[in-house]
């Protein structure tokens, strides 16, 4: 996957709550759908209204926030049914952060998993970034040194695992950092068939 390192850009605020992963992307959407086109779906029931014409009043339809790489979220974003189209569906339309006071548990794995960095911070915060956001200023966030840089005013920490930091930082998913562990795992085998020969008996 993309390594995550700093993005710099407009952030754009879609401050409801409890945004659910069939809003993100409807479930007929993961259908007969190529996983590269998803992002035209993303917000469908947001961003377009019935007749199929796009909404103007959705913030990511505004020119200021068309190809922002931020999103700044309500509480519980990704709630709601397991998917991982939502944060392919995210990561269609260009998005590679969402920040956020909280998000559903296995949205919030998806993103780790695909490259997508949640990012959670105090509500208060939260509500202050988005606030000057909404002009279009740019928002930096910074995974190596965990902060993000309002437009005005100090950085804001955040925190994040550190075996997630590490993959994200270097692009591996649970399988690269296995592989990446190669040499120690194959020690370790090497030790453990030497304590225990009987667990390793090589079957016909």
């Amino acid at each position: 996957m993309t390594p995550f390192t700093t993005v710099t850009g407009a952030a754009a605020p879609l401050m409801r709550p409890n945004t659910d992963t069939d809003v993100i992307i409807p479930i007929q959407r993961l259908t007969g759908t190529a996983r590269d086109t998803l992002g035209r779906y993303a917000f469908e029931p947001l961003r377009y209204g019935a007749d199929g014409a796009e909404n103007p009043d959705f913030i990511l339809n505004r020119p200021a926030f068309r190809s922002a790489p931020i999103l700044i979220a309500g509480p519980n974003f990704g709630c709601g049914s397991s998917r991982e189209g939502a944060v392919w569906a995210l990561m269609g339309m260009g998005l590679r952060c969402v920040i956020a006071e909280s998000f559903g548990d296995i949205f919030q794995g998806n993103c780790f998993q695909n490259g997508m960095l949640p990012v959670a911070l105090p509500a208060d915060a939260v509500e202050r970034l988005a606030r000057q956001a909404a002009s279009g200023a740019p928002v930096t966030v910074d995974l190596a040194s965990g902060t993000v840089t309002p437009p005005e005013g100090p950085p804001m920490p955040f925190t994040v695992a550190p075996l997630r930091r590490e993959a994200l930082l270097e692009g591996l998913d649970e399988l690269g950092q296995t592989r990446k562990r190669s040499a120690e795992i194959a020690a370790w085998q090497e030790r453990d068939r030497a304590a225990r020969p009987w667990i390793w008996r090589e079957t016909a």
